[in-house]
């Protein structure tokens, strides 16, 4: 109703006005009837809100559209009135309703046909990867270590990549199941075996009290503490030569894997920043391999996994990621 007293509010105006003018001019041209002019004035006036009434129920469901919210576009496309203008307006809605599907539609194909090749294009860079992992076994030290460092770190840009990608399908790409936490923590650690040593900072493991099988999804589990191990021994290296890996119950029964560091530490102006996309911070100026997108990745598949993640650092002394499962 407000819409409708809004949208005709300037034509009751212009209409009360063309009136009195209409009175105004009969009164000066010397009819003195005044009873007769106050009748006619009441019977245009009666003419007029007679229309606005028919205009405003003919249109009434119209207007309750336009004044209302909608939970979904279904709701939207909901015909109206049989009026010539609610018509309109559905045609209207529809066109654009149809319109607005298929760039979603042309969209969704076009990330999805991105996402395939992006997939497929790390899977494949792999293989000559190893090819050259391989040759440079059969070389001589310093250089068989210095090519297998350079591929160890084109891997991890590779899987950043691979993983980048598969989060926005995530609900696809995930299976809960049993893990065991402290076996998932070794195999981690021969991984990156490698990448200990070059940084000359080692893992030590710390299980506080037994714990046997914890609900996740293993696969995306391996990366978060991947994640969370080559951020602590790259910002350790030339600082500390130990990272602390625990694992115990907290005070209410959820299990917590906790990745600490002696290293640098977060401002504190970064902290609250630190698991936005792209965000490399002060640390990330002075360790140009940062990409910004490590935490933020860990960050949203933590909350996808239903788990949650707390950090504690202090500048100079250290960082302690914790993931409550």
């Amino acid at each position: 109703m407000r819409l409708f007293v809004r949208e005709h509010i300037s034509l009751i105006i212009t209409q009360c006005v063309q009136f009195i003018f209409i009175i105004g001019i009969i009164w000066l041209a010397g009819f003195r009837e005044w009873q007769i002019l106050i009748y006619a004035f009441g019977i245009g006036v009666f003419l007029l809100f007679g229309y606005l009434i028919y205009y405003y129920v003919t249109r009434r469901q119209l207007y309750h559209r336009l004044e209302g919210s909608f939970l979904s576009l279904d709701e939207s496309l909901t015909p109206t009135d049989t009026a010539p203008l609610s018509k309109s307006f559905d045609q209207l809605i529809q066109s654009q309703y149809k319109c607005y599907i298929e760039k979603v539609n042309n969209i969704e194909n076009t990330k999805n046909q991105h996402l395939e090749f992006i997939d497929r294009w790390v899977h494949q860079m792999k293989t000559p990867l190893s090819v050259i992992e391989l040759t440079a076994q059969d070389l001589d030290e310093p250089d068989s270590s210095n090519i297998r460092e350079e591929t160890d770190r084109i891997k991890t840009g590779l899987n950043m990549v691979l993983y980048t990608a598969r989060l926005r399908t995530i609900q696809d790409d995930f299976h809960i199941g049993q893990v065991d936490l402290e076996k998932l923590i070794h195999e981690v650690n021969q991984e990156h075996r490698r990448f200990y040593i070059r940084h000359h900072v080692f893992p030590k493991f710390k299980k506080i009290e037994k714990i046997a099988f914890v609900e996740t999804d293993e696969k995306w589990l391996r990366f978060i503490i991947g994640q969370l191990i080559q951020n602590a021994v790259k910002y350790s290296t030339g600082k500390s030569h130990e990272i602390i890996i625990s694992l115990y119950k907290t005070g209410n029964e959820d299990v917590a894997l906790e990745v600490k560091d002696f290293g640098i530490g977060i401002p504190i102006i970064d902290q609250k920043r630190i698991f936005k996309p792209f965000f490399t911070g002060e640390n990330g100026r002075k360790y140009r391999e940062s990409t910004g997108m490590g935490l933020y990745l860990v960050k949203e598949v933590v909350e996808y996994l239903g788990h949650h993640i707390e950090v504690e650092s202090k500048v100079g002394e250290g960082t302690t990621f914790r993931i409550i499962i």
